[in-house]
């Protein structure tokens, strides 16, 4: 019983220490979150300012352009995945990559090979432990993505993009899966089509009496295009790298506070064993000692 004692008291103290750490990882992801939040909804206005301008270009400039120029015959897709660098957020790494094998399926469907691109250790070593193969890879950032980073993915998504269909690494459609952040509760995987652009604002007729704005592009629409485009797909990633930063806090703090709150039970459920195993075991110590009192007795009483 002593043993059994001892043993209880072991899983007592390695349960507390867990529960320091898993206190621990929610406070900091808890204090990083709001900084995230805060990262994300600053870069929402200048994302969503720089659509409009491109599509403003896009749609009043007549100019076909590669990057808003859709192939009719698509064969090959890329697919950009961000995932986390660390564990411990619960599910949020594996919904992102069931979001983008369903997004893989529908893809393979439609009669297209897909190259992968992966952000985050957690996707690398998914595709990695399945010998599958990965055209390239970015670590080291998920948590706090820089803007550098994202625009470093962005070169190279639309250097791939750009090529030749015969040429090695050559695609005809830009894909990114990543987790968008809802709430503090609710965060999405999300599958979004970068590449070619799908130009959607200004294309309704006018009401009549409306006025048509006037544009002018300085030098050429061409030029214009040229440099508003990659802007736009990089600012694009950057903002889809930032709603999967939240969302991995967030997921983070929700997991570490179900783990501390399961590691409270367990010391509850461990002291309450081990309360037991100890009066049970004192209990036999005092059966002992009566017993051999009473034997004690009876050998005296029979010697008289």
């Amino acid at each position: 019983m002593a043993v059994s004692l001892r043993e209880y008291r072991a899983r007592i103290k390695s349960t507390e220490s867990m529960k320091k750490i898993t206190r621990a990882m929610e406070l900091i992801a808890a204090s990083r979150i709001i900084k995230a939040q805060q990262r994300a909804q600053a870069a929402a206005p200048y994302a969503r300012e720089l659509t409009r301008a491109v599509s403003a270009v896009a749609t009043f400039s007549n100019v076909d352009h590669p990057l808003t120029t859709e192939q009719e015959d698509a064969n090959r897709a890329a697919v950009l995945i961000v995932t986390s660098d660390r564990g411990l957020a619960g599910a949020y790494s594996s919904s992102v990559l069931k979001e983008a094998e369903r997004l893989a399926e529908k893809l393979r469907e439609e009669g297209k090979e897909i190259d992968f691109y992966i952000a985050g250790r957690k996707g690398e070593a998914y595709f990695k432990f399945r010998n599958r193969q990965i055209v390239r890879s970015w670590t080291g950032f998920s948590d706090q993505p820089s803007y550098d980073i994202a625009a470093e993915v962005g070169e190279a998504l639309i250097a791939a993009f750009l090529k030749e269909r015969e040429e090695k690494g050559g695609v005809d459609e830009v894909h990114v899966v990543y987790t968008r952040f809802r709430s503090m509760l609710v965060q999405e995987p999300t599958a979004v089509r970068l590449l070619p652009l799908e130009v959607v604002e200004g294309t309704e007729a006018p009401e009549k009496g409306d006025v048509l704005p006037l544009y002018e592009f300085e030098p050429s629409p061409e030029a214009v295009l040229d440099g508003l485009l990659p802007q736009y797909v990089q600012s694009r990633i950057f903002f889809a790298m930032l709603q999967a930063a939240a969302s991995e806090l967030a997921a983070r703090q929700k997991a570490m506070k179900s783990a501390t709150d399961n590691a409270e039970e367990l010391i509850k459920k461990y002291t309450r064993v081990a309360n037991q195993a100890r009066q049970a075991g004192i209990t036999q110590e005092i059966s002992e000692i009566v017993g051999g009192v009473n034997a004690l007795a009876d050998a005296s009483a029979g010697s008289e």
